[in-house]
């Protein structure tokens, strides 16, 4: 038996009179009989209005993307709307979501290297004006205040951690005031007053300061024995109860062990910064103060914006982050510089010879952190308000803990010696200006 073999497969058939076949290899090539276009439009008489229905196959498909865009932009813009009116209401509440999930899938810390590499390559001297220009203006950097011309920034790189013109951030010269060491957005700040010391991450979720810092940290915690009333607690450094391992290990997300019970001494106060990508990319020091010590955490790199501080749980726990503790005239002062995706650099001026986000490092270990004592021991580094302190290579998140004075008995009492924050909730703050006041007795 024979077959005849044909060369397409037939699709469909026009009237039988005419007998004409369409195959898949001829499916997007101009019809030349009359009678088959007439066929595929009964309702049409003229060749015309096929042949411009073809022509605007494409411009019909560009229109339409355009339109999907439009959508999702305005829907973007919508959410935006819905988080600025819940943030300004005090409603914005944590709700993890799909996103956050599939989040701890992706290879962030080797995304975040690939991006450092990307950005340390050296650009053309002809092409670093446009660049950085760019840069600019989709971030909303002012180039009005960098310090050197754009065309001797080699590299993106070091355009992010540019310095900046002589007197473009004035210094607040009272004794009595802390500054803030970045430029940025206040996203919390307060006083730490119940057990545990928690920071509130965004409504309906905290973590822990010792988590933060480090269960070896010289945070100023009273210890509390659950056997007698939270009054009678003893008080210490949480480093006298350091004696379990650091790490309890989860795939959904790791917490520190807290050792025992403990609340805060009183006085203890938490200010957090988030810095944009347009933001000003140095740490400057808060104020006269001396660094004792240095600890590396490596973790995640989560990236830190708003959406990720309503979904992550324990974001800045489990982000790779560098913290500063010493001693200021007040007390205890804690500085945790937060990595972020493609930030996984953190540099550190102090000690140069820190390397952050290393690639044989190990994204869950039972190891406690790097630590550093700077020498001499007891005196560490000594550092002036206003002094270079560190650099992030794009934005990310600066927490600080510290001691400030509280309120003290006093006869005259339209004199107030007790600290008080002086920004809001949402503010801008720049490097120099004043988070908060105290007065001297």
């Amino acid at each position: 038996m024979k077959f005849r073999a044909y060369r397409g497969i037939p699709f469909f058939t026009y009237n039988e009179r005419f007998n004409q076949r369409f195959h898949f290899t001829t499916l997007f090539r101009k019809v030349q009989a009359t009678e088959a276009r007439a066929s595929l439009n009964p309702g049409g008489s003229s060749s015309n209005s096929t042949s411009q229905g073809s022509t605007l196959l494409l411009p019909g498909a560009t229109v339409a993307t355009i339109v999907m865009l439009g959508l999702l932009h305005a829907r973007r813009l919508y959410d935006d709307q819905k988080i600025e009116d819940a943030r300004e209401k005090g409603t914005l509440e944590f709700q993890p979501d799909a996103k956050a999930t599939f989040m701890r899938l992706l290879p962030l810390r080797s995304v975040s290297r690939f991006w450092g590499t990307l950005t340390s390559v050296e650009l053309p001297m002809w092409l670093r004006p446009s660049v950085y220009k760019g840069w600019a203006r989709a971030f909303h950097s002012n180039l009005e205040e960098v310090a050197l011309p754009l065309e001797e920034y080699a590299s993106l790189r070091e355009f992010f951690v540019r310095r900046l013109k002589e007197g473009t951030r004035p210094i607040d010269s009272d004794p009595c005031s802390l500054i803030s060491p970045v430029d940025g957005t206040v996203l919390q700040f307060g006083e730490l007053k119940e057990a545990g010391a928690m920071i509130e991450q965004v409504k309906g979720f905290s973590y822990s300061v010792s988590s933060l810092l480090g269960t070896s940290s010289l945070l100023p915690m009273t210890l509390v024995d659950d056997s007698t009333n939270q009054d009678g607690g003893k008080e210490g450094s949480m480093d006298d109860a350091n004696q379990k391992s650091w790490w309890r290990v989860s795939l959904s997300s790791p917490k520190v062990r807290d050792p025992a019970p403990a609340r805060p001494m009183k006085g203890l106060f938490y200010c957090v910064i988030y810095l944009r990508l347009g933001d000003y990319h140095r740490i400057h020091s808060p104020a006269d103060w001396n660094v004792l010590g240095r600890r590396h955490f490596s973790g995640r790199l989560f990236p830190v914006n708003e959406r990720a501080t309503r979904t992550i749980r324990n974001l800045y726990v489990e982000n790779e982050r560098v913290v500063l503790e010493g001693k200021w005239q007040e007390g205890y002062m804690a500085m945790a510089a937060v990595g972020a995706t493609n930030i996984g650099s953190i540099e550190l001026f102090i000690e140069p010879t820190l390397r952050t986000n290393r690639p044989w490092k190990k994204l869950l270990h039972p190891e406690p952190p790097e630590e550093q004592v700077y020498k001499p021991k007891g005196t560490g580094v000594l550092l002036k308000k206003g002094d270079e302190l560190a650099a992030f290579n794009m934005g990310s998140t600066v927490v600080m803990v510290f001691q400030a004075p509280i309120l003290q008995p006093s006869a005259d009492k339209s004199t107030s010696t007790e600290f008080s924050f002086c920004v809001k909730k949402g503010d801008r703050v720049r490097v120099g200006e004043a988070l908060g006041r105290w007065r001297d007795p």
